[in-house]
């Protein structure tokens, strides 16, 4: 079977080790690319053509639902934000669910939190497996 591909799109070099980690772990998911901002997102998504994109919100130069605006006039690539300031029912999380993503998941508090794997890892390559059909 060939992998699944995911771009990895978020400001902090530390999260996209941490998400870059937890998809690796799956056999059937690999990263494609990643970026820093809502912009370098959207060259990568035209570049590498993702099979789906793991997106923050708070980020420079472009945030990720200014993003997920400009990617639906350009892909139907599914999105799963994965963000500290999408907590469910959020402001943050409802717009990007409007926007199309395919799930929202909010990082545990603490960002930067070092349990991040075992707390949340298995809920995204679950959502990520679900959201690509390899369920």
């Amino acid at each position: 079977m060939v992998k699944k591909r995911l771009l990895i799109v978020d400001d902090s070099f530390v999260m996209r080790a941490l998400l870059r980690g937890m998809v690796t772990s799956d056999p059937d998911l690999e990263v494609a690319g990643e970026a820093k901002n809502g912009l370098e997102a959207l060259q990568q998504v035209q570049n590498l053509l993702p099979d789906l994109v793991l997106l923050d919100i708070e980020m420079p130069h472009m945030d990720g639902i200014e993003c997920m605006k400009r990617l639906r006039l350009m892909s139907t690539v599914p999105v799963i934000v994965v963000s500290s300031v999408a907590q469910a029912g959020s402001p943050h999380a409802l717009e990007a669910r409007k926007y199309g993503a395919a799930d929202v998941i909010a990082k545990p508090s603490g960002a930067m939190s070092l349990d991040l794997n075992s707390k949340k890892g298995h809920e995204i390559v679950t959502t990520a497996r679900r959201v690509l059909g390899l369920m």
